[in-house]
C-alpha cells in the first residue's frame, strides 16, 4: 500500500470492479471518497459530491475512518429511483461492516445495496 492508502491494489481493482458493475446496474455514476474530512463531514461531503462531472446523476459515499463519519449524496435524478430510508438501510449496513473492521466489504456491499435500489424501473412496452 502507499503511504496513506488505505487500500492494498487487489482491494482498489475489487472496489473499482463493484462500483462499474454497479454503475452499469443504476446508471448513475458512483464515486467513494475514504480520507478526512475536516469538522463538518456532511459540507465536505456536498462540496465533493458538488464538484463531480455530473452531480444530478451521482452518488458519492464519504467515509473519514478518524472521525468515524459516513455521508452518502444522491443527485436529484438519482433521488427518483432511490430513497432516504433506502440510503440509511445503505448506511447501516456499512456501518455494520466498518464496526467488524472490513472497510473494503462495507464499501462494496453498500455500492451494492445503492446500486440495487437506484436502478431505472424496467418499462413495459406492448407490441400490438
Amino acid at each position: 500500500m502507499a503511504a496513506g492508502d488505505p487500500f492494498s491494489s487487489a482491494e482498489r481493482f475489487a472496489l473499482d470492479e463493484t462500483i462499474r458493475k454497479a454503475e452499469q446496474l443504476c446508471r448513475a455514476e458512483i464515486s467513494v471518497f475514504v480520507g478526512t474530512s475536516g469538522s463538518e463531514p456532511r459540507a465536505f461531503a456536498s462540496s465533493l459530491h458538488n464538484s463531480l462531472v455530473a452531480p444530478a446523476r451521482s452518488i458519492l459515499i464519504l467515509v473519514d475512518p478518524v472521525a468515524r463519519a459516513l455521508e452518502v449524496v444522491t443527485g436529484s435524478y438519482v433521488r427518483r429511483t432511490l430513497s432516504d430510508p433506502e440510503v440509511e438501510l445503505a448506511v447501516l449496513a456499512m456501518q455494520a461492516d466498518f464496526a467488524a473492521g472490513d472497510l473494503v466489504g462495507g464499501l462494496k456491499r453498500g455500492i451494492s445495496f445503492l446500486a440495487e435500489h437506484a436502478r431505472p424501473a424496467e418499462t413495459l412496452h406492448s407490441g400490438q
